[in-house]
């Protein structure tokens, strides 16, 4: 493989990272004492999926994510941090590259409907995709560092 300035291995490593850094923005623009306090943001799930074409989004949101919506919150937000990290330091990065994977299929086929918010989801899946199958794990990351998923 040619590439210009960086490696193959180091250029997986920049998305990698930078998806890395997608998460942790994520996180850091979130409100967090409305997510934690008010519960803000699953209310808004909640409406969203309440109006969902699909009755198994409305029906598995009911069952799963309504009766504990506080415990929920702290899931999402904590959940977009631990992946944010995960992913910038390269440590334990096919499960931060999986976890993320499905995070953005949940959100995607939560919000179907909202076209703005689909293009990120759908090119954040795709770059977990692409650094999950070419092992972006191999260089400038702690994994690396440490051997762990040689």
């Amino acid at each position: 493989m040619q590439t210009i300035w960086l490696s193959g291995a180091e250029w997986l490593a920049v998305l990698r990272i930078g998806l890395g850094l997608w998460w942790l923005e994520s996180w850091r623009h979130k409100d967090k004492k409305g997510w934690f306090e008010r519960g803000t943001g699953i209310a808004w799930a909640a409406d969203v999926a309440g109006r969902h074409r699909w009755g198994l989004v409305r029906t598995g949101f009911r069952r799963v994510v309504e009766p504990r919506p506080k415990v929920m919150a702290y899931l999402v937000v904590y959940a977009e941090l631990a992946l944010g990290l995960g992913l910038v330091t390269g440590f334990l990065t096919p499960v931060a590259l999986v976890a993320g994977l499905l995070l953005n299929l949940l959100y995607l086929v939560l919000m179907i409907h909202d076209w703005a918010e689909q293009g990120q989801n759908a090119m954040m899946a795709l770059i977990s995709l692409v650094a999950l199958f070419a092992m972006a794990w191999q260089t400038w990351s702690l994994d690396s560092a440490i051997g762990l998923f040689p």
